[in-house]
């Protein structure tokens, strides 16, 4: 579900840089310049300039991405265990029931069955429930590190006017100039602000 959000989001970043570049270039005005500070770009008044960050750096090297990925295979893991127990007593109870259905009555072999299929039922709708637990879990978590994001960059370019500051992503864009990548800037920054509010 993560990566469909994503390439959804890529796709509309994609479009959105490309009608800027029509706009930048279909317009008759003059460029305006930039200067370069601490291996960023600040904008004049009036300016339009696009800068991007990598995004596997950021999910590389991200600390507080790092750890809600920890979290949810921590998740992840303790609802494996639940279930690898449940399913386990589940087959015990099966191959005892193997073991000793010759020796059952008729009645008692199909009172064993009928508990075994309910048994059955409930593991199933319990890895189902689980599945859509875990799910759910990600789904918030990647929300929380997407908003996060999306705050410091707001922050982050109060001083420096970008335009638009995107993720670059493989496949995405097919041509970036490195001046206007804020990569690192980025990423202390983020790691810089999780640290605060440990």
């Amino acid at each position: 579900m993560n990566k469909n959000l994503l390439i959804g989001f890529n796709i509309v970043l994609l479009i959105l840089v490309g009608v800027l570049f029509y706009l930048h270039f279909s317009s008759s005005a003059a460029k305006s310049t930039a200067v370069t500070t601490n291996s960023s770009i600040v904008t004049k008044p009036g300016s339009f300039t696009i800068a991007y960050f990598e995004m596997d750096s950021i999910e590389n090297k991200y600390e507080y991405l790092k750890d809600v990925r920890n979290e949810l295979k921590g998740k992840e893991q303790q609802l494996t265990s639940q279930l690898n127990a449940m399913k386990k007593s589940y087959l015990d109870k099966v191959n005892k029931f193997q073991q000793e259905a010759q020796s059952m009555s008729q009645e008692k072999q199909g009172a064993m069955q009928q508990d075994l299929m309910q048994e059955q039922k409930v593991i199933q709708n319990k890895e189902q429930a689980m599945g859509a637990e875990l799910q759910d879990a990600s789904f918030k978590k990647m929300q929380d590190v997407n908003k996060k994001i999306e705050e410091y960059l707001k922050e982050f370019n109060k001083d420096l006017g970008y335009s638009y500051i995107l993720a670059h992503q493989p496949g995405t864009i097919y041509y970036k100039d490195v001046r206007f990548d804020i990569t690192g800037p980025v990423l202390q920054g983020l790691n810089a602000a999780y640290k605060k509010k440990e």
